[in-house]
């Protein structure tokens, strides 16, 4: 959702040198935008494995084989998004290539891996629920509002920051954030700091005034409601999601003690962090 899970120009933010040349600019830019086109392919692409294949049920017997790989291709992503999220890598990445590539070298890397974890995902034979007739109908209804939640979230990020084309492109002197010093300079926010993009002033407009997380939540609500559960997306809906719930605790630690105070401040004001009502 996660995720995971995430930082606009500003006067405020650590600089360590003057603009970049023109030529890094170019490069760089290219590579920002190859990247933010490979994110959006890697998205496409799971959203038409998770609906077509993930969706095809297969005959056979369950075997702890395709279980276990299957996790641990996921698990592999996770640590991948896991790991690029802690100040320390970023910051190393930053210093052995460019603080304006940061971003989009994780969003390069993040891409690829969930293009493999779809392609290389075993199929588990049978299927867990399947509805027929009009009830069937709900379940597109409740994906869609998963979508329209999470192109939504997005947005409040700004999408351009998310896909790293901002911090390459659009602001050629881009900084990350110093830890534990807020910026009071953007209006900006992002309630998610593990996506390694956002300032330290943390909004409550739109869904992240209604949990802490609704790109997690939108994630939630497209793999979960479908009429035919079959158990190859049963297998990666509950590990995708088993991951999201174990991560928040600890994405939430590390935005606590980096931003100074502000993220404490934002959850006092948004009291829950991925489900309204329950969590």
């Amino acid at each position: 959702m996660e995720t995971s899970p995430d930082a606009p120009a500003s006067p405020e933010l650590r600089s360590s040198g003057g603009p970049a040349s023109p030529k890094l600019r170019r490069s760089g830019g290219g590579f920002a935008w190859a990247g933010a086109a490979l994110f959006a392919a890697s998205l496409s692409y799971f959203l038409f494995t998770y609906v077509v294949t993930f969706g095809e049920i297969t005959a056979g017997t369950i075997t702890g084989r395709a279980i276990a790989v299957d996790i641990a291709l996921f698990s592999v992503f996770a640590l991948h998004h896991s790991v690029f999220a802690r100040e320390r890598v970023r910051g190393w990445i930053a210093r052995a290539v460019s603080p304006r590539l940061e971003r989009p070298m994780y969003v390069w890397a993040a891409s690829l891996m969930l293009i493999a974890v779809c392609a290389l995902w075993q199929p588990i034979p049978g299927a867990a629920w399947r509805i027929e007739g009009p009830a069937a109908w709900i379940f597109p209804i409740v994906q869609l509002a998963g979508v329209w939640l999470t192109l939504r979230s997005a947005a409040v990020i700004d999408i351009w920051d998310l896909a790293g084309v901002r911090q390459a492109v659009l602001t050629p002197n881009f900084q990350l954030p110093t830890p534990n010093a807020e910026s009071r300079a953007s209006n900006r926010s992002d309630s998610n700091w593990e996506l390694g993009i956002g300032s330290w002033d943390f909004k409550t407009e739109g869904p992240y005034g209604w949990v802490r997380h609704p790109i997690y939540l939108g994630w939630l609500l497209l793999v979960f409601p479908v009429a035919t559960m079959t158990n190859s997306r049963l297998l990666f809906a509950v590990v995708s999601s088993a991951y999201i719930v174990l991560a928040i605790p600890f994405e939430e630690r590390s935005l606590r003690r980096a931003s100074g105070g502000s993220y404490a401040d934002y959850m006092r004001q948004v009291r829950w962090k991925l489900i309204p009502g329950l969590y």
